[in-house]
């Protein structure tokens, strides 16, 4: 698979800082996820490009929403008083895969 271009890398950016703060959850929380050393922004993005590099782009989406429902399922077991976030976080979430399927990237020039 083809690796991410800067562009898409910052759109990535863009969106995992909305998602998180629209859900609640922190750079840590993701870390935690996706299972990396480190809650540094370049250092998360490293690994969804790695997924994205194995899985495409449909594989890197269906990570996040994994991630997403697994934390709506944390959240669902605790006072599930965070439901109007959860609903904004998944709001981003199917632009995110309304956008894949409407052809992905946005932008070939590379």
């Amino acid at each position: 698979m083809a690796s991410l271009s800067l562009e898409q890398l910052e759109d990535l950016q863009s969106f995992l800082k909305d998602w998180l703060r629209h859900s609640g959850r922190t750079q840590s929380d993701l870390r935690r996820a996706l299972r990396v050393s480190s809650i540094r922004m370049p250092v998360l993005l490293e690994e969804l490009e790695r997924i994205h590099g194995r899985e495409g782009l449909n594989g890197l989406a269906e990570r996040l929403c994994g991630i997403d429902l697994l934390w709506q399922e944390q959240e669902a077991t605790g006072d599930g008083d965070d439901l109007p976030d959860l609903e904004a976080s998944l709001g981003q979430l199917d632009l995110l895969l309304e956008e894949i399927r409407q052809g992905g990237s946005g932008s070939a020039a590379n």
